[in-house]
């Protein structure tokens, strides 16, 4: 199968790249190069640097290869960026996304797997958060995440496209090749990775006040690979399951004291940090609802202890300590 992978050279694409080069598919990446890096394009993919909302780079690409499918991972993600410059998020997310909509159409491609994300739903009114949770977003970049899956549904039922949406909680974790080299790493873990690493000089643990047992937010870490397979799964059973949305985590919640307390235990390093004022738009409690993937699509995480997570990604950060950057 040939497939296109929009952002194939970030974090997520990039596994999702190795994974579908190592089953043996046509894997073709459009990436622009603004967070992702070049080296993270697994050998065996076909790479074009440009914008995935470019229909003259888009046309070049449907042209050339006989594309059955796209993933598109290819987003503006940073929420507090996502407040101050909306302009930006809404035209990456949105305005882009109709192109590639079209041009896939246009091309008579009919398949699309969407990487959502569980912002969506804001500050959850009850946990695990499943399917059926009401959907708030707040703020610009969620509101995106949002309106993209209504766009899909929209044009399914104007036009017949085929699409699954995964909407997941916090990426985690390394293959032994890929890992989150992301230029504005803002997630917990890698940040703590690169405090380990001296690239920063402590970790600063944004509120200790929320109505949690300690204190700290409780997040639901997923493994990039579990994350990909699941991407996979859809992409695979999409005709069976055409149309749907799937949530995505590991059903249980980590407090950040209670992940850097793993970071410790796992590398044997001390990590330095500090509390901060809340950070705006941190809710206190997000933990998925993962039974309509494992039902659906036979979906079952294969790292889901938080401490296998941390050790991948400590493994994948020590051998690659500036990223995909040469020393």
């Amino acid at each position: 199968m040939a497939i296109l992978v929009t952002g194939g050279a970030g974090y997520i694409g990039s596994v999702c790249v190795e994974v579908l080069v190592d089953a043996g598919h046509d894997v073709v990446v459009v990436d622009n190069l603004q967070s992702g890096h070049r080296g993270a394009v697994a050998e065996g993919g076909t790479f074009y640097e440009g914008d995935f909302g470019s229909i003259e780079l888009l046309h070049t690409v449907f042209s050339r290869h006989d594309i059955d499918a796209v993933l598109h991972f290819a987003a503006s993600t940073i929420i507090e960026e996502s407040i101050t410059f909306p302009s930006l998020y809404y035209n990456n997310n949105i305005v882009k996304g109709i192109a590639l909509l079209d041009t896939m159409m246009n091309c008579g491609c009919q398949r699309i797997i969407f990487s959502s994300s569980a912002a969506i739903f804001g500050d959850p009114q009850y946990v695990p958060v499943d399917e059926a949770h009401p959907m708030n977003p707040a703020n610009p970049y969620a509101q995106t995440k949002a309106c993209f899956e209504a766009i899909l549904e929209s044009y399914h039922q104007a036009y017949g496209i085929q699409y699954n949406s995964f909407r997941y909680f916090n990426a985690a974790g390394a293959t032994s090749t890929h890992g989150d080299a992301h230029r504005k790493i803002t997630l917990l873990i890698p940040v703590i990775m690169e405090v380990l690493l001296a690239h920063r000089d402590k970790l600063i643990v944004y509120g200790d006040d929320y109505d949690t047992e300690d204190g700290t937010c409780i997040r639901d870490y997923i493994h990039v690979l579990d994350l990909v397979q699941a991407h996979v799964k859809g992409l695979d059973r999409l005709d069976d399951n055409p149309n749907r949305v799937y949530n995505l985590g590991n059903e249980q919640g980590h407090s950040n004291r209670e992940v850097i307390r793993a970071v410790e235990r796992v590398t044997g390093l001390a990590v330095p940090y500090d509390i901060g004022p809340r950070r705006k738009g941190d809710m206190p409690i997000v933990i998925a609802s993962s039974e309509r993937a494992k039902s659906e699509l036979e979906w079952q995480p294969r790292y889901a202890e938080l401490d296998e997570i941390i050790q991948s990604a400590w493994e994948w950060h020590r051998r690659h300590p500036d990223g995909y950057r040469k020393s």
